[in-house]
């Protein structure tokens, strides 16, 4: 009962105001790691979603201009450009998750969730933008694709269309210039689902040569609460052979990997991952990380390398000794999940660097992130601190007008920007074009 009425007044101390990005001490390739601190009480302090008012929009970095490609979205979480520049924005949400909602704390992270916009029912479908002359308002606005479960990420390669789907991958066939399938599809790989389904979803992303899928995966839990027998297949990336359909693992360890791309000059993957909760207001940074075949990264026993995290029984220190330190923090609970690097001319001030769309945080006393931020790169290694992209999505209340996620580069070098709770897509150019 004493559990219960804390996890209560943890929900019921929501946040009450805006703060300043976090110190530099949570970002770069090598943060500084606080004493892990963990009480009764969680930390409960998210943003209330209340959408745009009428003439207000996000606040662009000074040279840029945001406008409002798009609106009128059911929770807009994800987007993809097509190689013809349509635009496709998957409306979707958590599928039912009868065992993630069990027991008080699945009761309290429920209302957690609807009271920071994430309590509406997944649309399923596909929606397809084509803004033909480039003029940032598109001429057509058609459903490319429903019927799905729990859609998120999307690719193209050769002549078929494939979509993460919460527990398996489709493709489709597809031809350039397509605005709508009508096909059955074809299941090509299954991916962890179930009644427990902790972090649902799936992103894809196609290897440059055509031949893979790369497939993300988040655990079924914190820090292995559920039992390690629930993560299997899970907190890791997945690469489907298009050929052969084989699935194997490719990269573990990464507790919720979400945006996915390759580096421009490189060619690596990289993916930005959500690190665990609950030990403290700067542990753990969520991170993005280069993506190497057969590596392990920590979770659930360890975190930003070989720091062993004593909540997870039995430990496994083996594994811990293998655990690899990812590169770049991106600041404690900020939730980055968008992730795409810059390969246009438009806007050369951000070339092979990355952008970060930061959905915000919820474990922490002070809200970080609700924001989409910059890191630039050299030589295919980040270089310095990042830069405020897009703010203004919190009012001055701290509530959340907006909370940025996927975020892509459209076929003349703006910046494309999903906001699940305003349901808007928004578009960043400079200023004076």
């Amino acid at each position: 009962m004493k559990n219960y009425l804390y996890l209560c007044l943890a929900f019921f101390s929501l946040v009450t105001g805006p703060s300043a990005f976090a110190q530099n001490v949570e970002y770069g390739p090598h943060p500084t790691l606080e004493a892990p601190s963990s009480g009764i009480i969680p930390t409960v302090k998210i943003a209330k979603a209340i959408g745009w008012p009428e003439n207000k929009t996000p606040v662009a970095a000074q040279g840029l201009r945001i406008d409002n490609f798009a609106d009128g979205f059911d929770h807009p979480r994800w987007i993809y450009v097509l190689p013809n520049g349509d635009i496709l924005v998957a409306e979707t949400n958590s599928p039912p998750k009868p065992e993630d909602s069990k027991g008080i704390k699945g009761m309290v992270m429920g209302a957690v969730m609807k009271h920071a916009g994430a309590g509406v029912k997944t649309a399923n479908r596909i929606t397809l933008l084509r803004d033909a002359n480039g003029d940032g308002k598109p001429e057509l606005r058609t459903t490319f694709l429903e019927g799905l479960n729990s859609p998120f990420g999307m690719a193209v390669s050769g002549h078929y269309f494939y979509v993460a789907n919460t527990d398996n991958i489709m493709r489709y066939p597809y031809v350039t210039g397509d605005t709508y399938i009508d096909a059955q599809g074809t299941k090509i790989s299954d991916l962890p689902g179930g009644p427990i389904n902790h972090h649902w979803t799936k992103n894809i992303v196609a290897s440059p040569d055509g031949k893979y899928l790369y497939a993300s995966v988040g655990s079924n839990s914190n820090v292995g609460e559920n039992g390690i027998e629930a993560e299997e297949g899970r907190a890791a990336i997945h690469r489907i052979n298009l050929a052969s359909g084989k699935d194997e693992i490719f990269a573990t360890g990464l507790r919720n990997p979400n945006g996915m791309d390759f580096q421009p000059e490189t060619k690596s993957l990289w993916t930005a991952v959500n690190e665990r909760d609950e030990l403290g207001d700067t542990l753990v940074p969520d991170y993005m990380t280069s993506v190497k075949e057969g590596a392990f990264y920590g979770w659930p026993y360890s975190y930003y390398g070989q720091n062993v995290d004593s909540r997870m029984k039995p430990q496994n220190p083996e594994l811990v000794a293998k655990a690899i330190e990812p590169d770049y923090a991106l600041g404690a609970h900020t939730a980055s999940l968008g992730l795409t690097f810059y390969n246009a001319s438009l806007m050369p001030q951000f070339k092979n660097g990355v952008f970060i769309g930061q959905h915000g945080s919820w474990n922490r006393s002070k809200p970080v992130g609700y924001k989409v931020i910059f890191i630039p790169f050299a030589k295919g290694t980040p270089t310095g601190l990042p830069q405020d992209v897009l703010t203004g999505f919190l009012s001055d209340k701290g509530d959340a007008y907006g909370r940025p996620v996927g975020v892509a580069v459209d076929k003349t070098g703006g910046l494309l920007v999903a906001d699940d709770v305003g349901n808007v897509i928004w578009r960043v150019m400079p200023e004076a074009r």
